[in-house]
């Protein structure tokens, strides 16, 4: 019979390598210092978004994360770390994190996986400044939009010149004397 510390082990692992074969992306951030009602805010503002902290051991970490990630992954999971796991969109999840690490100095943004691509903070950083994926769909439909919406205003102002010339012949036409 297995030790009950070898099960939470191992349910523990293959948690985290099903939610990465999910998501296929996370984040990995260091909470040395938070107080356990930060962190469980910060967990609310990312079950907001979407978004989930899964936090465990080093060594269950390093063994979950080596398929996936390789040594530069394994140098981030270096004291007490945790996962966040997004479904669809990173940059919710990342501006969530940034705003907490400028509130509360303690967390630190380590790294990551963005599907094939590993992440470093910087890339964390610029994912967070990056507006919102409503935002970016308006700007794709006003940036489509703007040449019609120039084409219908040359138009009417052909439209609008002929029905002026059209007038100012009336006019001319009205004042001769007959």
């Amino acid at each position: 019979m297995k030790k009950i510390g070898l099960i939470v082990k191992e349910v523990s692992e293959s948690r985290i390598k099903e939610s990465i074969k999910q998501s296929g992306s996370f984040l990995i951030v260091k909470y040395s210092g938070v107080s356990s009602p930060d962190m469980c805010n910060l967990r609310m503002a990312l079950r907001a978004v979407d978004a989930d902290m899964f936090v465990v051991r080093n060594t269950i970490a390093r063994r979950a994360v080596k398929d996936f990630g390789g040594d530069q992954l394994l140098a981030l999971v270096d004291g007490p770390c945790g996962f966040v796991f997004f479904k669809d969109e990173p940059v919710a999840a990342s501006k969530v994190l940034f705003g907490f690490a400028k509130d509360h100095d303690k967390l630190k943004l380590e790294g990551g996986l963005l599907k094939d691509k590993i992440l470093n903070t910087k890339d964390i950083e610029g994912m967070a400044k990056l507006p919102s994926k409503e935002m970016l769909h308006a700007q794709v439909v006003m940036t489509l939009k703007s040449p019609i919406v120039s084409i219908v205003g040359v138009l009417k102002g052909n439209l609008r010149k002929l029905v002026w010339c059209m007038s100012e012949i009336k006019k001319k036409k009205e004042d001769q004397p007959k």
